[in-house]
C-alpha cells in the first residue's frame, strides 16, 4: 500500500501543472493533500473525481486560504473534520479517514506567521491534535498521521539551523512538543529508515532555495508502533516539481 502526502500550495494551480497526470502515473493508494486553497464548489470535475479515486475536501470559512483533501481509491468506512475544537476548527485544517484497520490524519498544521505571532495559536492546536489523537491511541488504534507539520524537528532537518532558531518552525517549543509526540510513540517514519541530513521537503519561493537546496523538512508521515511491522519504507520525493514543497511517501505491507 503506498500513501503519499503533499503540501501543493494551491490545488488549482498545481493543476495547470501536470496533477492529475503525476497522480495517475504514481497511482497512490492514498494522496493526502495540504493547502489546497480552495473550496469544493471553486474545482473542475477532474481534480473532484479523478478515475479510480474518493475525494473528500476541508474548506476554511477564508477564501483561498489553507484546506486539506484525501485521495483514495479505496472507501474510508467514515470522514471527519477537525481536531474537536471550535477555536480550531474553521481554517479547514484536518481530515481523519477511518478505514478499519487503521485511522489515517490528514493536517495542514499551523505556520507561526510573521513576526511569530501566531506561535500561541500553533502551540494550542498542537494540543488539541495531542488530544484527539491520544485518545484513539490509548484504545490501541492503529494510525498514521501525515502533513505539512510546519517544524523542523531537528538540526539535521533544516539546512539552516543556527539562523533560524528564533523563527517559527525552529523555535524551541515547536521542536518541544514534536519531541513529546514522537516519545508518546508516534514513529518518524522517514527517520526510522534514514538517521544522516540534507533531506528536506519545503524551500523558499522568494530567495530561490531550491535551486541551492537550502531547506527545511517539515512535512512527515508519523505512524504508531503497532504499525511499525507493516512499515516497508518512508522516502521524499525531491524531484516533484510545482509547489514550494514536495511531496513524501511510505509504503506500508498489506
Amino acid at each position: 500500500m503506498k500513501l503519499l502526502c503533499w503540501n501543493v500550495n494551491g490545488i488549482r494551480a498545481i493543476e495547470k501543472k501536470g496533477f492529475l497526470e503525476w497522480l495517475q502515473k504514481e497511482s497512490p493508494d492514498i494522496l493526502c493533500l495540504q493547502e489546497t486553497k480552495a473550496h469544493p464548489e471553486q474545482l473542475s470535475e477532474n481534480l473532484l473525481k479523478p478515475q479510480g479515486y474518493h475525494t473528500y475536501w476541508s474548506a476554511g470559512e477564508k477564501k483561498g486560504y489553507s484546506g486539506v483533501a484525501i485521495y483514495t481509491k479505496v472507501q474510508p468506512q467514515a470522514v471527519t473534520e477537525g481536531v474537536d475544537s471550535k477555536t480550531h476548527d474553521n481554517e479547514g485544517r484536518t481530515l481523519m479517514a477511518d478505514y478499519g484497520d487503521f485511522i489515517l490524519f490528514n493536517i495542514y498544521f499551523p505556520n507561526g506567521g510573521q513576526g511569530n505571532k501566531r506561535v500561541p495559536f500553533k502551540m494550542e492546536f498542537y494540543e488539541a491534535f495531542l488530544k484527539k489523537v491520544e485518545k484513539l491511541h490509548k484504545q490501541g488504534k492503529k494510525i498514521i498521521i501525515t502533513g505539512d507539520v510546519n517544524t523542523a524537528h531537528t538540526e539535521i532537518d533544516l539546512a539552516r539551523p543556527k539562523e533560524n532558531a528564533k523563527n517559527t518552525g525552529f523555535l524551541p517549543e515547536e521542536r518541544e512538543w514534536v519531541s513529546k509526540f514522537i516519545s508518546r510513540g508516534y514513529i518518524d517514519t522517514f527517520r526510522h529508515f534514514t538517521k544522516d541530513g540534507g533531506h528536506y521537503t519545503w524551500w523558499d519561493y522568494y530567495t530561490g532555495a531550491r535551486a541551492r537546496d537550502v531547506g527545511w523538512r517539515i512535512d512527515y508521515f508519523f505512524v504508531t508502533e503497532n504499525l511499525l511491522p507493516k512499515l516497508k519504507k518512508a522516502y521524499i520525493l525531491k524531484d516533484v516539481m510545482g509547489s514550494d514543497h514536495c511531496p513524501i511517501g511510505i509504503e506500508l505491507k498489506n
